[in-house]
């Protein structure tokens, strides 16, 4: 995966191919992107240097407009027995007017709410029924809703769907409306409060005129949510909700004509009155000529620069998109090279082109290196820049990206919903281009665009372009005469058949154990190699194993950093690193034709790391002031201050959760640090290595025998790790941290738990999820739902060789941070009293985990994780298959013992970080255990 979202990968592929698709808004097509042998494709080749073939894909679909205006498209994947609905709502920020802002972002709340024939939450049906990829997000554009279920439950999801749909005006009430303006407040205050979390509200008013569609941000202003009236939200509903303004992708294990014959049984009979006006183009802006300065609690001064340029859809789409990977994200990328790693004046660099329906930005991030003079630090951005449109693009690393760009899609194409799936293409190419195809049909597009044409757009920097309205008649709408049954939810099936790849286990000649998974969907072939370490081994040096694992991507064998990092992109290979708190990983993606390259790159990382003198000091450098990045955030200085106060700050488990180390550990590294934890540990003797995807065991040990043949264990014994058992508190202890001005508080509370078993594994993750581990947990439910006070509150148990760390979290707004502790008391303890798990809340979480399965391998990514941890844990492989059997057979009295035996919330350790000011005096008066201000550096 590169280093930008693969969403944002996709809304910037093909703006320009909109057609061959046959009648516009009827029929059956098959979308396919085919590599460039055609006579023009060999001429593309010959004249431009920079031209890359295109990956073949192949996403057939079907497109059809009922009668009340709803497109329909279908997708048929039947290798997991799962279907996606995705439904896009053409409505969003830029359909407001002032005075009403956040209205489309609002509105995505209400509609979680339950509608009038299933009032209640509308999560529930789906969390009993093995849904997964289940969100809604608002944009500028557009509005959509989103889920992944086992193909029995599609009918339910269908059901609820098109209930929301044309049956939702009714359910909305004041005591609604009012729950969801408070959650949507705390989610802004949650986002203002965290560091830099006001830029894009400024940007959005400084590079665009007042009244422009995007001069405002998609969650609007709290004057404006106050403000919302509950015939304000029934109206908005009325204008936008309808079918004649949607989209519906139904995608995976389903027939197109079963897919249209639900579409219509349960959509059909909505009816249409009429689609508001749209907005189709709007001129683009003047470039704005103005410098603000703001001040924030920041650890260092960033930069954004920020230029106007054309929206989705234009002649320079993807080029203004490749600019953004020529100058940043990229460790050979122009402004990374010089400003983070030559002159060393910024820790970091990022640019991103954010296309839109109306007009596009281009978008440059500087993180300024304490220290730097900001005056200085843009003197050499601009004159990079101006060299840049100057000097020509270099046609060979052009092709590097595009190469980087295609393998990162061919790799993300295996999921058919949520973020990026074949789901989300399909109806983005839709709203975007009118056109189910586009989006892949142009890979052809952005694989011929040319040096020449990406320097001439990065001169151009555009002018305003004139406005063009668009009149079209007014549409007819008519509804099916077909009734739909609305009483009840159709019934869910709850029969799940997974047919999990046979894992196969060899030893290669060094000793390596490898644990092999064959899948042949997609030619990707994936690998984890996994060994004993993390930062259970860094010892009196805190930092020492996730800074080796960050410097194995700065060279190794012949080849620097910037060689390396050219080498992957190249083959479309992707080698990653990982460090938690017991294991390192080193981790390779490959496409299956360039396989035996990719392993030999592979190896120079195992064998032959660099570790280089003066990337160290950059990396350290870098590191520290992440680690000020951390302290300034909330959440990171929560997670930097439990953990020692858990185990102590000499226990191996003591160091910060966020795997970034200490100060002093970091300042304290050596070269030769690295080399001797590299050769410690990275030994076949200490390592198991996975691979999953389309490969055979012949195949995979004969190359990897080739590939890894001089890697031998040393003769040395190899090195244990000792992790102390730790008791915990017999009382509650609470640590408070000031950050004066604060919104918000942000509450973690942590216990430490006995490590992971087999035995009674399945009845305390069930007992987990229902007090705090899921949306609907009673945590979630008591301090968001009824409350308002909080925009999310969960808990989670991490897996660990030795006792667990259980954190529970909770940002709340400041006015509540004593109330909300009692809350969370008041939870857990009537949860092991009064008020024990009951059969509804246990069932729910049975149906809910065993239908999840149907999604859980859906990708090689997820079946490698799930390999992995079952490698990790020392399990057979039938411990995964057999977990759906587990789960049924749980009993209430199971899941009561287990809260039981694990949970005492007078033991909890909290951390507090807040305005003491405003919080200290209310939370000693609790009386709840003994009171400790810590300083952020404690």
């Amino acid at each position: 995966m590169t280093l930008r979202s693969i969403l944002i990968i996709f809304l910037s592929l093909g703006a320009l191919s909109l057609g061959a698709c046959g009648k516009p808004d009827e029929g059956r097509h098959r979308v396919q992107a085919v590599a460039g042998e055609s006579v023009d494709g060999a001429r593309a080749q010959s004249d431009n240097p920079a031209y890359v073939a295109a990956p073949e894909l192949d996403i057939p679909f079907y497109k059809e407009k009922l009668e009340n205006g709803l497109t329909v498209i279908v997708h048929e994947d039947h290798k997991a027995p799962v279907v996606a609905v995705n439904i896009w709502y053409k409505v969003g920020s830029k359909d407001e007017v002032p005075g009403k802002t956040g209205f489309a972002h609002l509105f995505e709340h209400l509609m979680f709410n339950g509608s009038e024939n299933y009032p209640g939450e509308y999560f529930e049906p789906f969390q009993r029924s093995g849904a997964t990829d289940m969100n809604g997000t608002t944009n500028n554009d557009r509005t959509n809703y989103f889920e992944t279920v086992p193909t029995g439950a599609l009918d339910m999801a269908l059901w609820m769907e098109s209930d929301r749909m044309g049956h939702f005006v009714g359910a909305i009430t004041q005591e609604t409306l009012d729950e969801q303006r408070g959650v949507v407040k705390n989610e802004k205050r949650q986002r203002e409060n965290t560091p830099y979390g006001q830029a894009f509200e400024r940007i959005a008013s400084g590079t665009f005129p007042p009244y422009h569609p995007y001069s405002w941000t998609t969650i609007g202003s709290m004057e404006d949510l106050d403000n919302a009236s509950l015939e304000d939200v029934k109206q908005w509903f009325r204008d936008y909700y309808q079918p004649a303004n949607a989209i519906l992708v139904i995608a995976g294990d389903i027939t197109v004509e079963e897919a249209m014959a639900k579409a219509r049984q349960y959509f059909g009979n909505i009816p249409s009155s009429g689609v508001q006006p749209r907005l189709k183009n709007w001129e683009l802006p003047v470039q704005p000529n103005k410098r603000e300065e703001m001040f924030d609690q920041v650890p260092q001064t960033r930069i954004y620069k920020v230029w106007n340029v054309p929206a989705v859809g234009s002649e320079e789409e993807d080029a203004l998109d490749l600019i953004t990977s020529l100058l940043a994200n990229r460790k050979n990328s122009l402004l990374y090279r010089r400003l983070v790693r030559d002159e060393q004046l910024a820790t970091s660099v990022s640019a991103f082109y954010y296309g839109r329906q109306l007009a596009g930005q281009l978008m440059i991030i500087v993180d300024v290196k304490p220290g730097q003079s900001v005056e200085k630090v843009e003197a050499v951005l601009d004159e990079s820049l101006w060299a840049f449109v100057n000097n020509g693009v270099d046609a060979r690393e052009l092709r590097r990206i595009k190469q980087s760009e295609f393998a990162s899609l061919v790799k993300g194409l295996e999921k058919i919903g949520g973020f990026g799936g074949k789901s989300d293409i399909l109806a983005q190419s839709e709203f975007y281009y009118g056109d189910p195809g586009a989006l892949i049909e142009g890979l052809q597009h952005y694989a011929g665009v040319s040096a020449q044409e990406v320097q001439a757009v990065a001169a151009r920097w555009l002018t305003p372009e004139s406005y063009t309205l668009i009149i079209r008649p007014r549409e007819k709408y008519a509804t099916s005469e077909k009734k739909v049954d609305r009483s009840r939810l159709p019934p869910v099936d709850k029969k799940v058949e997974l047919e999990l790849p046979k894992q196969e286990s060899f030893t290669l000649d060094n000793g390596l154990k490898v644990v092999l998974a064959e899948r042949h969907d997609t030619p990707v072939v994936l690998m984890n190699l996994q060994f004993k370490s993390g930062a259970a081994a860094d010892g009196d040096k805190p930092g020492l194993a996730s800074m080796a694992a960050s410097m194995l991507s700065e060279g190794a064998g012949d080849l620097d950093a910037l060689a390396f990092s050219a080498r992957q992109e190249e083959l479309g290979a992707s080698i990653g690193t990982g460090s938690g708190l017991d294991y390192n990983n080193i981790t390779l993606s490959a496409l299956k034709n360039q396989l035996e390259p990719s392993l030999e790159l592979f190896a120079k990382v195992v064998l032959e790391p660099l570790f280089p003198e003066k990337d160290l000091a950059r990396v350290k450098s870098n590191r520290l002031d992440a680690i000020a990045q951390e302290k300034a955030q909330p959440q990171g200085l929560a997670l930097r201050t439990l953990p020692p106060l858990l185990f102590g700050d000499k226990h191996p488990y003591g160091a910060p959760l966020t795997g970034s180390g200490t100060v002093e550990g970091i300042e304290a590294i050596e070269r030769d640090d690295l080399v001797r934890f590299h050769n410690t540990w990275v030994r076949p003797d200490n390592a198991v290595l996975i691979v999953v995807g389309d490969v055979t065991r012949e195949e995979i040990q004969a190359s990897l025998n080739r590939a890894l043949a001089d890697w031998r264990a040393p003769k040395t014994e190899l090195a244990r790790i000792e992790v102390p058992t730790v008791k915990r508190p017999q009382k509650t202890r609470i640590y408070l941290v000031d950050r004066p001005g604060a919104e918000q508080s942000y509450i973690m509370a942590g216990l430490v738990m006995p490590p992971w078993q087999p035995q009674g594994a399945e009845a305390f993750e069930a007992m987990a999820a229902v007090i705090a581990g899921k949306f609907t947990s009673r945590v979630n439910m008591n301090l968001r739902e009824d409350k308002h006070w909080t925009y999310g509150a969960r808990a989670v148990s991490l897996d660990t060789e030795g006792q667990r760390p259980y954190i529970l979290f909770a940002p709340v707004q400041t006015d509540k941070t004593a109330p909300a502790i009692l809350e969370l008391l008041k939870e857990y303890r009537s949860f092991l009293g009064d008020k024990p798990v009951t059969e509804r809340e246990l069932a729910d979480y049975r149906d809910d985990e065993v239908l999840k399965q149907s999604a859980r391998f859906q990708t090689k990514g997820q079946l490698l994780s799930s390999i992995a941890w079952q490698v990790e844990k020392g399990l057979p492989p039938e411990y995964i298959s057999e977990y759906p059997q587990r789960v049924e057979v749980l009993t209430v009295d199971e899941v009561e013992s287990s809260a039981r035996q694990f949970l005492q919330p007078d033991q909890f350790t909290w951390v507090i970080i807040g305005d003491l000011s405003r919080i200290q005096k209310e939370v000693e008066a609790l009386n709840i255990g003994p009171v400790e201000v810590l300083s952020p550096g404690d």
